[in-house]
């Protein structure tokens, strides 16, 4: 600025007490500024300080007043008092004894060189104060210009004194939040007035302020507001803290599949979605809410200060943006102690990396402001950024006795309010439809992958009425293996039913085929090659398989967890491949492990599935209360306890009550009475063979009993294919047609054992032997009952036997028999 010496000043500290000067007369003025500091003309005497002081002028400290009250800085250890000359000595500096105490101070004295410099208006002089402390500050451009005071000597004349004082407070505060501070103001007011007097009367003349001393008050408090100062790291804390909360939630459905589960029984993404986001918005908005609320409460500048509508839209966007921040991370996890660790790093990390990391980079002037906004896309930096301009707004309105952010100040150039406003409102819109999209084709969730169009189905609607599609035969590879007459029958059938549709079939599978490929250089694993199945409405189909034979996958596929290879399936004319919504609002699916919420009742679970089964009211509660009396679940309030307290066998009865609920077309169950007692099995075996009368099932079990009295066909599965299918009795006599003869003697007389079978059979075959027990398979062709009964009493008169049994064959004679014959033959390989 014209008249001030450059920055190098600074260094050498030689930098002038520069006081501006102005007024209607310009050579009184100039006259009077020219005595504001008059030169020493005797060394300085400190024996009575307060003479010795009122007749010089002292500039004070160059510190602040921290933590003096109304003492001057100057008068305690280790500052300067500087003393304002015309023109400074080399030997100026000084140390003194000043009895301003208890007991003598050691003062420091120097001087500091007093500078006039006129200036045409008050505005400029306002101009200048203004460029030297708020502009030069914010831009960067490093120490700002100080002034010591500024005198607008108006109409000042020989007879009266006009004038108007720029005094500098920038260290004052009177709002209470800082102590109080010294008002330079009095010695300003005499330096001019003894000016005046010596240019009327001469030099000789004076007017000396000793000092200014206040009246007896009250004590001061100190109120620093603290929130205001570390709020900014406590407070992105305090809202992250939900995060975790909505993610864990997320993943724990998806980790215990209720997720699906839930939309296998008809719930469709969207109304998922409106219904978790809305939740979780409203417990975040109740969250803040109350956040707000108790700070304002307790009077926390941080919430009173600021204005309470941008706090409303920043927590409303926030929250919406936290939200979609983790619906879109649950798409990658699938562990929920890997969320919640997850959670707890990113709320923690983000908030110390925002106050030690992104708080420096945004005092700091010199650092590039794009890096900044390029940290703040990620959400949590995003918040520290908000809360700290809302923490530093408030801390200056408290400090001031001003308001703290409003509207207006968004257009304040360093404040990063409304830049963070905007990075929230674009990552939120991303975000949201981003995590809908994963969701949709993640496998990890337990779903068919689907195609980029689906972001256009949801805007599809279907009708909601059953309808029969017309049957096309899929393109596929001719099938070279050798295939059982059961299958082939099956097959032809199914091509007949696809050639002809009829409404009565429920399920018709063609061709349906799965391949899991290989990796790390492993073979592909072929888990059903090429099935074909025709089910028509109250029929019960079985699937008997060893471990490994391929049923889950072929389940799988019909319920829409994995998608086929080739091939397809209908349900009610309806294609596994592109009807899966659908599908489901017609499907039941008792699952091989119990996929409920611990905490609900077993009551409200029924009541939810119900729902997704369009039940409502009377009828709603009237199919709850039967479900639950089915499956021995209403007595005694069981069905209004919490699923975490039910056993193991009253859990899988609710798994298949609510399988059944709601009329399904099509139910699918594995293994749906494993862990229950047999009374409750038996039970539960009423319920499905009630339950087949109007709808088809398809059950997989292991055990041989539960399917003789639950099927109407069955079928063994071995390496991934049928190899018999038909009805139990039809099986039995097909793969049976021999009587079991079980007979135990002493080892020593087991040739005569053997030699009596043979007469009774001479085409018997021992299937087992050891420590004289011997089991033989008797061709019904060959013997007849009373004769097996003749020849055994008959032996008794010659040797002892201990025991002997006849047995007719047991379907898990059949199912070893099939099982062992398929793998030594190595079928379908």
């Amino acid at each position: 600025l014209d008249g001030l010496p450059g920055p190098a000043c600074w260094d050498t500290r030689s930098c002038p007490a520069a006081f501006l000067v102005t007024g209607g007369n310009r050579s009184l003025a100039q006259s009077l500024s020219g005595q504001l500091f008059p030169a020493l003309t005797s060394p300085l005497n400190f024996s009575d300080y307060l003479h010795t002081l009122s007749k010089i002028v002292p500039v004070g400290s160059e510190a602040p007043a921290s933590f003096r009250q109304f003492l001057e800085p100057s008068f305690t250890p280790g500052n300067t008092l500087y003393i304002v000359q015309p023109r400074c000595r080399s030997n100026f500096s000084q140390t003194v004894s000043v009895n301003a105490g208890p007991k003598p101070l050691k003062l420091n004295v120097d001087c500091i060189q007093g500078l006039s410099l006129w200036r045409e208006s008050a505005s400029v002089i306002n101009d200048e104060l203004f460029k030297g402390y708020r502009q030069q500050r914010e831009s960067g451009g490093g120490k700002a210009n100080e002034f010591a005071a500024g005198y607008d000597f108006l109409s000042t004349n020989t007879d009266s004194l006009d004038i108007s004082i720029w005094f500098n407070s920038t260290y004052n505060n009177n709002t209470g939040v800082f102590e109080m501070a010294l008002l330079r103001v009095p010695r300003l007011v005499n330096m001019v007035s003894d000016a005046y007097i010596k240019f009327l009367r001469g030099s000789g003349a004076e007017m000396l302020l000793e000092y200014v001393k206040d009246m007896p008050k009250v004590g001061s408090e100190l109120k620093l507001d603290l929130s205001s100062l570390l709020g900014a790291l406590f407070f992105t804390w305090i809202i992250e803290l939900l995060f975790p909360v909505i993610l864990t939630y997320l993943v724990y459905e998806k980790q215990q599949k209720l997720k699906i589960m839930m939309k296998m029984h008809g719930l469709k993404a969207g109304p998922y979605w409106m219904i978790t986001y809305t939740y979780f918005f409203a417990l975040s908005a109740l969250y803040m809410i109350l956040f707000v609320t108790f700070g304002s409460l307790i009077g926390l500048g941080f919430f009173t200060t600021n204005d309470y509508s941008i706090q409303i839209v920043f927590y409303f966007i926030y929250i919406n943006l936290q939200i979609a921040l983790a619906f879109f991370a649950a798409s990658f996890l699938y562990s929920v102690k890997i969320a919640t660790v997850v959670g707890y790093i990113y709320v923690f990390g983000s908030g110390l990396l925002g106050a030690f990391l992104l708080r420096f980079f945004i005092q700091d002037n010199s650092f590039p402001n794009g890096w900044i906004v390029v940290m703040e896309i990620i959400p949590g930096f995003s918040l520290y950024r908000g809360l700290y301009e809302l923490g530093q707004y408030a801390f200056t309105g408290t400090a001031m006795g001003t308001d703290g952010m409003t509207w207006s100040s968004l257009s304040d150039p360093v404040n990063g309010m409304r830049t963070v406003l905007i990075i929230m409102v674009v990552e939120w819109a991303i975000l949201l439809p981003l995590a809908f999209y994963l969701d949709q084709v993640s496998l990890l969730g337990g779903g068919l992958r689907k195609r980029l169009l689906i972001l256009l189905k949801c805007f599809k609607k279907r009708a909601a009425s059953f309808r029969m599609y017309s049957f096309g035969r899929l393109g596929s590879k001719v099938i070279v293996e050798m295939e059982n007459p059961d299958a082939t029958q099956e097959r032809e059938a199914v091509e007949q039913l696809l050639l002809e549709p009829n409404a009565n079939y429920a399920i018709i599978c063609d061709n349906l085929k799965k391949v899991y490929h290989g990796r790390d250089g492993n073979p592909d694993k072929l888990a059903v090659r090429g099935l074909s199945l025709a089910l028509p409405k109250g029929q019960c189909f079985g699937m008997l398989g060893p471990n490994g034979a391929g049923k889950t996958s072929f389940i799988s596929m019909m319920i829409g967890l994995v998608p086929p290879t080739s091939g397809t399936a209908y349900v009610h004319g309806m294609d596994i491949r592109t009807d899966m919504n659908e599908i489901y609002t017609y499907m039941g699916v008792c699952p091989q492990h119990d996929l409920l919420w611990e905490t609900l009742t077993g009551k409200e679970h029924l009541l939810f599935y119900g729902r997704l089964k369009n039940l409502k009211g009377a009828e709603l509660l009237k199919a709850t209360d039967d479900s639950l009396k089915s499956v021995n679940l209403f007595r005694g309030g069981v069905g209004d306890k919490q699923v975490g307290k039910y056993s193991g066998g009253m859990k899988r009865r609710l798994s298949v009550a609510i399988s059944l609920i709601g009329d399904p077309k099509v139910v699918f169950m594995d293994e749906p009475s494993t862990g229950l007692d047999p009374a409750s099995r038996n039970s539960l075996w009423s319920v499905v063979k009630e339950a087949k009368k109007n709808r088809a099932i398809i059950l997989t079990t292991h055990s041989m009993e539960e399917a003789e009295v639950l099927c109407d066909r069955l079928s063994i599965f071995v390496d991934g294919g049928f190899q018999c299918i038909g009805n139990p009795k039809e099986l039995k006599a097909r793969y049976g047609g021999t009587y079991v003869l079980t007979i135990t003697t002493s080892p020593e007389h087991e040739q005569e054992v053997e030699q009596l079978v043979h007469r009774l059979s001479p085409n018997a075959n021992r299937i087992y032997h050891i420590s004289g027990t011997q089991k033989f398979e008797l061709p019904k062709l060959e013997v007849k009952i009373a004769s097996v009964f003749h020849e055994v009493e008959t032996a008794k008169c010659r040797f002892s036997i201990h025991a002997w049994g006849l047995a007719d064959t047991t379907l898990e004679d059949v199912f070893i028999k099939v099982a062992q014959g398929a793998q030594a033959f190595g079928v379908n390989a």
